[in-house]
C-alpha cells in the first residue's frame, strides 16, 4: 500500500509541476502581449542574424534548417527569438515531429528587401476557415486543447512581434501537407 500511495503522490506531484509551469507560461505570455500593446514604438532595436536565431530554435526542438548568410534585420533580438521560438514549438506539438524552417530573401519585394522565415510541418494543417483566426488571441483549433494543452497565445504573440517588426504573418497549407507558417521581415539594409 506504501508504493501504491507513493505512485500516486508522484503522479500528483508531476501533475501539479506541469499545472505550475503553464500558469508561468500562460502569465508569460499575457504579460508580454500586454507590454507589446503599452510599448509600440520603445522595441529595444539591433542588428539580429536571423538565421542565427532560427537555427538555435529549431535545435532546441531537433528541426532542420535552411537558409543563406545575410539576413540581418533590424529588431529586438529577444521578441524575434520569442516568435521563431512560438512558431517551432507550436509545429512540433502539432506538426507531428518533422520540421523544417526556412529563411529565403526577397529583393523583388513591394516596399524593398525582406526576408520570408517559413516553419513548415507535417501535421494535419489548418482548415483554411480557421487561417486568420489562429492568430487571434485565446483562439485553438476544436480539439487542440484537449491534445496538446496551450491557451492560444502563441500565434497572436507572433503576429504582434512581426507587426511591431513592420512585418506579417500568415498561415498556408504545406504543398508537402501540413501547415506552413511564414513570417516576412524587411532586412536591414546593407545587412549582408
Amino acid at each position: 500500500a506504501t508504493r501504491v500511495g507513493k505512485s500516486r503522490a508522484a503522479v500528483a506531484k508531476a501533475e501539479i509541476a506541469a499545472n505550475v509551469g503553464e500558469l508561468d507560461s500562460l502569465v508569460e505570455e499575457v504579460l508580454l502581449a500586454s507590454r507589446l500593446d503599452v510599448a509600440e514604438n520603445a522595441l529595444h532595436r539591433d542588428r539580429v542574424d536571423l538565421l542565427a536565431v532560427a537555427a538555435e530554435e529549431a535545435a532546441r526542438v531537433g528541426a532542420h534548417v535552411d537558409g543563406s548568410r545575410g539576413i540581418v534585420v533590424d529588431g529586438d533580438e529577444r521578441l524575434l527569438r520569442r516568435a521563431l521560438r512560438n512558431l517551432v514549438e507550436n509545429g512540433q506539438r502539432y506538426g507531428g515531429g518533422d520540421l523544417d524552417v526556412v529563411l529565403a530573401r526577397d529583393d523583388a519585394a513591394p516596399g524593398g528587401s525582406v526576408v520570408k522565415v517559413q516553419v513548415c510541418d507535417r501535421g494535419p494543417g489548418v482548415p483554411a476557415a480557421m487561417r486568420e483566426r489562429i492568430f487571434e488571441p485565446f483562439f485553438r483549433l476544436p480539439g487542440h486543447a484537449e491534445q496538446a494543452g496551450g491557451v492560444g497565445l502563441g500565434l497572436a504573440l507572433v503576429k504582434q512581434i512581426a507587426e511591431r517588426h513592420g512585418g506579417s504573418v500568415r498561415c498556408r497549407e504545406n504543398p508537402g501537407g501540413g501547415c506552413l507558417f511564414e513570417v516576412t521581415l524587411p532586412l536591414l539594409v546593407g545587412g549582408a
